[in-house]
């Protein structure tokens, strides 16, 4: 459609994919992320018109909504759109985007029930609350003035999903079962320690920069979940890592820095160089294949080459 915009989900891309068939929302909103990320770091004019094109785009094609049924992608989108209007860039409507930020708020508002001992569901209808939704919506919360609803959500992960041999973030909790959903993701890792930022919880924060140092970078480099959804997990967690590292009053913020930095030189050292620029590894710590394996080609794993990369720009 004329005047829209999207990232395509996968690189050469498919007949489906050139026509924007499966909507990869949440990795849209990581690619919006990354705009704001690049037009922080070296403002341009072509870069504002595209973020505010951007913004449209998803709106249409998301059939008209800012919401859908996944509290996790939704509180991914409300963190990028509050990024967007901090720019105040003449391309993008702010009473459009605060209108987003609204939506998006009301909606993670309604996840939360008591069930678990509090916490917001994984998804509308669903019997699992975890890390993935909680954790980016805590910082959606803290930045929008909700400290109230950010804190007892960074709180209900504390109570509930920290391993207390590793100090690592667990997935999530079932629900019907009662079941503990012992998986570790290096994403979880990311949102728990940017909720406990916003809070100004150091303590917590300095225990998962310690942790994902002792059990959650073998060599010192974040690892590669492959392709789908994994791979914007590493790059999340490097995201909040480099918040950390600026932000932290404990010497783990160098722990932090460090993290970002080595991932971020293996991730640009093993990048194979196509005519149209870099193709990240899906797993930084070795290089890209080249042509491009099932995981390098998609949109996710090029997204998270880039967040990092962005992330270690601000150190």
């Amino acid at each position: 459609m004329p005047g829209t915009v999207l990232g395509r989900s996968g690189w050469p891309p498919t007949v489906d994919q050139r026509l924007h068939w499966h909507w990869n929302y949440w990795w849209q909103a990581h690619l919006l992320d990354s705009l704001v990320d690049a037009q922080l770091r070296d403002p341009t004019d072509d870069r504002a018109r595209l973020i505010g094109r951007f913004v449209t785009t998803v709106h249409r094609r998301n059939f008209g909504s800012w919401v859908n049924d996944y509290y996790d992608d939704i509180a991914w989108l409300g963190l990028a759109l509050q990024r967007v209007r901090q720019l105040k860039l003449s391309t993008v409507d702010e009473s459009t985007v605060d209108e987003a930020i609204e939506a998006i708020d009301k909606r993670l508002h309604e996840g939360w029930t008591e069930d678990l001992g509090g916490g917001i569901w994984w998804r509308r209808g669903d019997s699992f609350k975890n890390t993935p939704a909680n954790g980016p919506a805590a910082i959606f919360h803290a930045r929008v003035g909700d400290q109230e609803r950010s804190r007892a959500m960074t709180q209900w992960l504390t109570d509930t999903l920290i391993d207390p041999e590793t100090g690592l973030v667990w997935d999530g909790k079932r629900a019907d079962t009662g079941e503990v959903v012992k998986h570790i993701f290096s994403y979880c890792q990311g949102v728990y320690l940017g909720a406990c930022l916003e809070q100004e919880w150091w303590d917590d924060a300095a225990r998962t920069i310690r942790a994902v140092e002792k059990h959650g970078a073998p060599g010192g480099i974040l690892p590669g979940s492959e392709g789908g959804d994994g791979g914007l997990f590493s790059a999340i967690s490097a995201r909040y890592l480099a918040l950390a590292a600026k932000n932290l009053p404990r010497p783990e913020a160098e722990t932090a820095k460090k993290l970002v930095q080595q991932s971020a030189e293996a991730c640009w050292n093993g990048a194979a160089q196509e005519k149209s620029g870099p193709l990240f590894s899906a797993e930084w710590a070795r290089p890209a294949e080249n042509p491009p394996g099932k995981a390098e080609r998609d949109l996710s794993v090029q997204i998270g080459g880039w967040m990092l990369l962005e992330a270690a720009a601000t150190l």
